[in-house]
Order: C-alpha cells, then structure tokens, then sequence
C-alpha cells in the first residue's frame, strides 16, 4: 500500500507532462496561424470552466469548505499567475521562439521554485550538510544551463531541408531571427517566474481549501476573464476571436479540457502531497515530448545552445532533487527514531532539522 502510495505522485506527473506537452505542440501550430495569445488563454479557460463547474460541483458538494473571500483572493492570484501571465508569456515565447526552445525554460521552473521558497520559509537550507549543499550547486549550475539557453545559439538542425535552403533562410532572416531570439528569451525567464509563484500559492491553497476541482474550475474562471479583458485592452480587434478552422477548435476543447482542466487538478493534487519542488521537478518531460514531435512532425529546428543548455539544466536539476531525496530520507529517519521507544520514553528530534510540512506534505 505503501508504495503504491509513492508511486501514484509520480505516475500523475508523467501523465500530466504528456498531457501538457499534447497541448503546447498543438498551440505552437495554431499560434504560427496567427490566432491571438491572450484569446487562446481565454478560450482555453471557458472551456475548463465549462468543463470542471459540474465536476467540482457534484464530486465535491458534501466535502467542500466554506469558501471564504481570503481564499477567494489567493485563487485570484493564482488564476493571474499560473493561468493568465504564465500561459500568456509561455505563448508570447513561443512565436517568438521555437516550441523545443520554449520548453527547455520549463526546466528551469523547479529550480525557480526552489529559491522564491526560501524566503518564504516553504524549503529549508541547511548549508553544513550535504543535501543542503547539493542544492545549492544543483541551483547554480540550473542558472549556467539557462544562461547557456539564452546566450548561445549556434546553427539549426534540420529534418528534409538542403543546405542550400538552410543557408538561404538563415541569410534572410538572420538580423529579425536574432532580435525575436533575445524578447522571446526575456519573456520566457518572465514565464518561469510567474510559473514558479503559482506553485508556492497552490501549496498554500491546498492547505485551506482541499477541493481540487473546485479551486481549478474558479481558477480557470477568474483566468478566463483576467485574460479577456487583458485582451480587450491591449487588442481592442472583436475580429481576432473568431476562430478559422477545425484545427483550432480542437486544439482549444483539448488545451482547455486537458491542459487547463485535467492537468491543473493533476498538479493541484500532486502539490499537496508531495510540495511544490516535487511537482515542478517532472517538467523536463515537457521539453523532450515537444522536442520529439516538434523535430521529427512540426519539422521546427533544433539548435545546439537549445541541446547543451537543456542538458547542464537537467543535470543541475537532478543534482537538486538528489539532495531534497536525501533530506527527505533524513527527515522520515529521524521521524522513526522519535516514533520508536527505548527504555520506557522517545528520542528527541531538534525541531531545526524537521522540514516544513508544505514542502513534503507526503500522507502515510
């Protein structure tokens, strides 16, 4: 039971991961068609409203708290930051780059997460141990590989395309090419911030309110008008909501059923029982899924600063995470040692060393 357990957190972020990289090569093809990024958002987020409403309303209509208007305030900001401001700035990354390029900054979310929870007090450091310090090297060279994705560029590869096609695409649109490289960059590190901030809200959400449907489909309502207002504002063309083609419908019914819908309750329910740094930690499979389909389907290119920045990324990641399954596998023991009687009474166990429940909220 136990380890059935374990495994269940894990199988739903594999899933989860496909589920989302399905939606993101899907966007990246209707986004080329110049469909608006601020409506797609609002779309997506009807349909996931109009998806989870019923859902929320009768799996959880006997368990359900009283939702109160703090928590009606902190499902807002998660609404603006994991669903109006990531989604908008991850597309806006998207046409300006490519959809393997963009995904390799979902890499770097974990890491993001990892230090906007520090201060505040959702992830412990300890500098003398070696988890602690495995932390802080996984973080340094995550920053390296980010850096490498951003800086370094190098020649595409192609699938099917001659080198004297390669060469004259290049030639044209070299200076333009390298200009969108540099704002989608900008606007991608944005992506990865804001993502991060949704992680730490969400923890502090499913302590409150523990209603996964629920909390998603008001989430996806507050995004759904954040967005379309965003967009009135900054578009103020009614013409760029209609949409002109079967492809973009069904993109938008899966994004907002799947993506938006599914998947939120997925990270939801993960956040809550293993942390936020957990959770954000399979987001590299994003990135390979959309690489694949990208490459080898979209025919998109693939550059050598995309590759070696993603792999430092991944190693620094991993790197990380090896130290948070160490002071995990440190915590649990000294739980144990504490539970366990000898003599007549129980070990103590310095409170300094215990790690906050909202980074490993874990239930036996």
């Amino acid at each position: 039971m136990d380890c059935c357990r374990q495994w269940k957190p894990i199988i739903m972020m594999v899933a989860v991961n496909l589920g989302l990289a399905a939606a993101n090569a899907l966007l990246k093809k209707i986004l080329d068609g110049g469909l608006n990024h601020l409506v797609i958002v609002a779309y997506r987020q009807i349909i996931a409203t109009i998806f989870l409403a019923p859902v929320a309303y009768f799996w959880e209509r006997k368990s359900r708290p009283k939702l109160t208007v703090p928590i009606l305030c902190q499902l807002f900001f998660s609404a603006l930051t994991g669903v109006t401001l990531a989604q908008y700035f991850f597309l806006l990354g998207f046409e300006y780059t490519t959809a393997a390029f963009s995904c390799a900054f979902i890499n770097i979310v974990p890491v993001s997460t990892f230090l906007l929870a520090l201060p505040f007090r959702l992830e412990k450091l300890n500098m003398k141990s070696l988890d602690g310090r495995s932390k802080v090297l996984g973080a340094i060279v995550c920053i390296g590989g980010a850096l490498t994705l951003t800086l370094y560029k190098g020649k595409p590869f192609y699938l099917g395309a001659t080198n004297h096609m390669t060469n004259d695409v290049n030639t044209m649109n070299s200076s333009k090419k390298a200009d969108d490289w540099a704002i989608g960059s900008i606007v991608l590190i944005a992506f990865t911030v804001v993502w991060s901030s949704w992680f730490l809200i969400q923890a502090r959400i499913g302590k409150k309110y523990p209603c996964k449907y629920s909390s998603t489909a008001i989430m996806a309502l507050f995004g759904a008008i954040q967005s379309a207002v965003l967009s009135l504002i900054v578009e103020r063309n009614p013409a760029g909501w209609a949409m002109k083609g079967k492809l973009e419908i069904i993109t938008i019914i899966y994004s907002g059923v799947v993506g938006s819908g599914l998947c939120y309750v997925g990270m939801a329910w993960c956040v809550e029982q293993r942390g936020p740094v957990f959770t954000s930690a399979f987001t590299p499979l994003i990135q390979i899924f959309v690489a694949i389909v990208g490459f080898f389907i979209l025919h998109e290119r693939i550059y050598p600063g995309s590759v070696v920045g993603s792999i430092i990324v991944v190693i620094g990641l991993y790197i990380l995470l090896w130290g948070k399954s160490k002071e995990i596998d440190e915590c649990q023991g000294m739980k144990q040692a504490q539970l366990a009687p000898q003599d007549g009474h129980f070990d103590a166990v310095s409170p300094s060393h215990v790690i906050p429940v909202a980074m490993d909220s874990s239930k036996p």
